[in-house]
């Protein structure tokens, strides 16, 4: 599979930045909400042996810069699926951090015969307000530094519930992030998704209900990885999720907020299990259907 940025062109005629990496069970990684395809290079050592497939959003990264209005889960789930149907993949198992886990609940809901399996890296059906609220103090605002290496010291000291990062995280993070500019940094997302982000947050309206979303995952493999110091995901949310689900693959991620990096050892082993499961079930079905008699498959 090509290892450099490819493009294909939505049905509304955005073109959308991908990535497709390696062999094996495809990968579906949906980033967060400013986020990238480059988000997930921390996890590709817990994917090796998988075909890791990777977009951008539209309004984010190497993807056109659509409007706030279609800056939507609903529209992101359609361009995941447009992508997989670009690539010729009928189904795939989806890795989703943070607002990507939402957009892989609700292909859940509506798209589930082109799931293998979902992974959800610190999101779940609550969403916390406060964690919310903080999201609003930095998206679609100027970045508070002029370079990358100012950027990575001030990402560890104002990011809330991570402990001993070493600081090449950190500085690649910034740089996955922001780009530098001859007039300082910039975002690599349109500022405009604060306005979509607004239209749909409401904090003195009750949130939504997306546990429907969570409950239509059932007979999916399901893995959930959480900042232990997460103010996004609480443990409330994760402990009624498991009760739901009581065969739920799970890890708490000490040190770490809102969202693990994916290279910490308990998100690797939730990973690694994760995608064992998924083959042993893909591999138990082709084994039941291969044996069953013609016409009672």
């Amino acid at each position: 599979m090509s290892s450099g940025t490819q493009f294909f062109t939505a049905a509304d005629g955005a073109r959308l930045a991908w990535l497709d990496q390696g062999a094996g069970l495809p990968v579906l990684c949906l980033a967060g909400l400013t986020r990238g395809k480059e988000d997930f290079d921390p996890a590709l050592p817990a994917l090796t042996g998988a075909r890791v497939i990777r977009m951008d959003y539209r309004g984010r990264g190497e993807s056109a810069f659509t409007s706030a209005a279609s800056y939507t889960p609903a529209q992101e789930a359609a361009d995941a699926l447009a992508l997989l149907d670009h690539l010729g993949v009928a189904r795939a198992a989806v890795l989703g951090t943070s607002r990507g886990g939402l957009i892989g609940m609700l292909l859940a809901a509506h798209a589930k015969d082109r799931l293998l399996g979902l992974c959800l890296n610190d999101i779940g059906p609550v969403v916390e307000r406060d964690g919310l609220l903080r999201i609003l103090d930095y998206l679609g605002l100027p970045p508070q530094a002029r370079s990358l290496d100012e950027m990575a010291a001030l990402l560890a000291r104002g990011s809330p519930g991570f402990r001993d990062v070493p600081a090449p995280d950190w500085q690649a993070m910034a740089a996955r992030l922001f780009r530098e500019t001859p007039e300082g940094l910039a975002l690599r997302y349109d500022p405009a998704l604060r306005e979509s982000f607004l239209a749909g947050f409401d904090p003195e309206a009750p949130p939504p209900d997306l546990w429907p979303w969570w409950q239509a995952a059932a007979g999916l493999p399901v893995a959930l990885i959480r900042g232990a110091n997460s103010d996004l995901l609480s443990l409330a949310t994760v402990e009624r999720m498991r009760e739901t689900r009581p065969d739920l693959i799970f890890a708490d991620v000490p040190d770490r907020g809102h969202v693990p990096f994916l290279n910490e050892p308990p998100a690797v082993e939730v990973l690694q299990a994760w995608l064992r499961l998924i083959r042993e079930t893909e591999h138990s079905a082709a084994d039941t259907a291969a044996n069953s008699p013609a016409g009672f498959t």
